[in-house]
């Protein structure tokens, strides 16, 4: 049953997305207005999780908003599954995603990344992207908006340990921002190694965000620690079934 669940959103999504590209020609018309982009954006992520808590079964719960600073800063979170890349762009909608730049050649999807705008590095490029990385950060916090990075480059199995790639320790030491440790145990429900999406509670765990001043690489083993630990606590609270936690299907 839970796998015609899976299959059934995935039927919804294909249509929802459809309906929200039908703006596309309007906001091309009007010069792709970034506030206008993000709206739509918003708007779609917001049906998406709609979706999932109704179709699917898989709601989530948000600990430590309290920890959220004000002002611009960094979100790193560890990445297990699409579920974080959409539920915390509705959740910071003026936020920019540091992406591949190959996503920008995917019909709709690539559009709105790049009039967003996102800040789409192409990771071939070695000292250039990081160069393009530094650059278009600082724009961004320059706007006041937010930037979401996921340290470890890409999606990880639910039991992998959380290593970083190349990247966070520069935007920390460049930028000068308080950055947000963000950890998730999306890859219970929705991750590479799970043939369908399962119903449960996702939690979103926002800790104390690390102020700056801090050498880069004591910075990165901070970083990559704390996130570690709290994926961990996160994992242990699913087997031992806590509320709110407790994966099902």
């Amino acid at each position: 049953m839970q796998y015609v669940r899976s299959k059934l959103f995935d039927v919804f999504l294909v249509l929802w997305t459809v309906l929200l590209s039908l703006a596309i020609p309007v906001m091309w018309i009007l010069d792709s207005p970034p506030r206008a982009v993000r709206k739509l954006a918003h708007i779609w992520t917001g049906g998406i999780d709609h979706g999932l808590r109704h179709i699917v079964g898989l709601n989530h719960v948000e600990r430590g908003r309290e920890n959220i600073p004000r002002g611009p800063f960094v979100i790193m979170a560890n990445h297990q599954s699409p579920w974080e890349t959409l539920i915390l762009s509705h959740k910071f909608p003026e936020a920019a995603f540091v992406a591949k730049a190959e996503l920008g050649r995917i019909p709709a999807v690539g559009w709105c990344l790049k009039n967003y705008p996102m800040i789409m590095i192409d990771r071939a490029a070695g000292a250039k992207a990081m160069r393009q990385l530094i650059a278009e950060s600082k724009a961004v916090i320059g706007d006041g908006r937010p930037i979401i990075i996921f340290p470890e480059g890409t999606r990880r199995h639910l039991r992998e340990p959380v290593e970083f790639r190349r990247g966070i320790e520069l935007l920390y030491s460049e930028l000068q921002v308080p950055v947000l440790p963000v950890a998730l145990n999306s890859g219970a429900f929705w991750g590479p190694d799970r043939p369908y999406r399962r119903k449960g509670t996702i939690t979103i765990s926002y800790l104390p965000p690390i102020a700056p001043g801090m050498n880069r690489e004591e910075f990165r083993k901070m970083a990559q620690s704390l996130l570690q630990a709290e994926k961990e606590r996160l994992l242990a609270g699913l087997q031992a079934g806590t509320p709110h936690d407790a994966a099902a299907g």
